[in-house]
């Protein structure tokens, strides 16, 4: 059984408020190719197929161009894709029971109801079924209903519930597609800038990868750098291009597995995907980065920080003369280390309604009444619930 696992496709994302449109469509041109070329028996999404959860009508032309594409290669490929946290679960099951009828599989909600599991589609091989999961994107508070006696406690005991509930044969080969913040050997993943707002402060939606044991191979989605969790088949693919700075030195690419016989070794292969403009840094002074620049780089997506201790004439302009997609430009000298020194002690970290509090006296210049209060009191205590606090 061969396989490409993808994730945080992220169709629609801008980088700094520029667009990446000709980037996304070209890594998703590649994705095509390479399945005509190889043709693996399906193509796993593991979340995040759009950046927002109202996606524009171009964001989801570009999707469905993509699944129009895989759709056509014969013999037919199937396509299997669960929602991520960026996504919106109706709007991604649009049309979920045509699609079935294309070999294209969607799981965007985890189960609600005691009659309710995980979606399971079986696929087969010469040695016999493989049988993948699809567990969506969702917080302890979506799964309620299934633990109405007992509701688990935070994200990692949601999941390893859900997972108690499934019959699942370890006789047979098991591939489990989940989109969530997994950690294993006493270290996280390694994140980036990209998806740091998706991740809560603390660590709180950290699940123990150790849940995943009864899978032969776990095709995870959420984190935008490529790793492995504990071991080579508990794995993040990351995205497919570079959202961010901080994943300059970033590899994209599909991960393409290979799923032999049980208790085998399972084959990892990285095709490699790039994009139509690289995503990188450039240090120093004004005339040292200018001196770089190449007709071969200077369309790249640009972050400047500049070194000078006098700062130069016309310094955006003659940046932006040379590269035509500069996406922020910063100074880094005595000047301005000085002054992040002089700035103070940290401002202290406030809890909700603490934080509510400095917000409506700000805005309002007034203090809450009592109904208020008890109203906000309310929507902290039920978005805690939501995450299982």
């Amino acid at each position: 059984m061969k396989f490409f696992h993808l994730s945080d496709l992220h169709i629609g994302k801008q980088l700094n408020g520029q667009s990446l449109k000709e980037n996304q469509e070209a890594v998703l041109k590649q994705i095509v190719e390479y399945a005509k070329t190889l043709h693996p028996d399906a193509v796993l999404i593991c979340g995040d197929i759009y950046d927002k959860t109202v996606p524009s009508g171009e964001a989801y032309t570009m999707f469905g161009d993509f699944l129009g594409a895989l759709s056509e290669i014969s013999p037919k490929i199937t396509v299997l894709i669960i929602a991520g946290n960026h996504d919106s679960p109706e709007r991604l099951s649009y049309a979920g029971s045509f699609l079935e009828k294309h070999h294209i599989h969607l799981s965007v909600f985890p189960p609600r109801h005691q009659d309710e599991y995980l979606k399971k589609v079986v696929l087969q091989d010469e040695w016999g079924p493989v049988n993948f999961y699809l567990m969506p994107f969702f917080k302890p508070g979506y799964v309620r209903q299934l633990f109405i006696d007992h509701l688990p406690e935070g994200y990692q005991e949601a999941v390893r519930a859900v997972l108690q509930r499934e019959t699942i044969d370890e006789d047979e080969r098991n591939v489990i597609l989940s989109h969530q913040f997994y950690a294993g050997g006493g270290k996280d993943p390694e994140t980036c800038e990209s998806e740091q707002a998706v991740i809560m402060s603390g660590g709180l939606d950290r699940v123990d990868a150790s849940v995943l044991s009864s899978f032969d191979y776990a095709a995870l989605g959420h984190i935008h750098g490529p790793q492995k969790v504990l071991k080579d088949t508990i794995r993040y693919c990351g995205t497919p291009y570079k959202y961010s700075v901080s994943e300059e030195h970033h590899k994209k690419s599909i991960t393409y597995v290979t799923l032999n016989a049980k208790g085998d070794a399972i084959e990892l292969i990285f095709l490699p995907l790039l994009g139509v403009q690289d995503v990188r840094r450039e240090r120093g002074s004004l005339s040292e980065i200018l001196s770089r620049a190449t007709e071969e780089n200077r369309h790249d997506f640009v972050s400047v920080t500049l070194t000078d201790e006098e700062e130069p004439y016309r310094i955006r302009e003659r940046l932006e003369e040379v590269f035509d997609h500069l996406l922020e430009l910063r100074v880094d000298n005595d000047r301005t280390r000085n002054m992040l020194l002089d700035q103070g002690d940290p401002v202290p970290v406030l809890n909700p309604m603490e934080a509510f509090f400095q917000f409506y006296r700000a805005v309002r210049n007034d203090d809450m009444t009592q109904r208020a209060q008890t109203i906000m009191e309310k929507i902290i205590q039920e978005a805690k619930e939501e995450e299982g606090l």
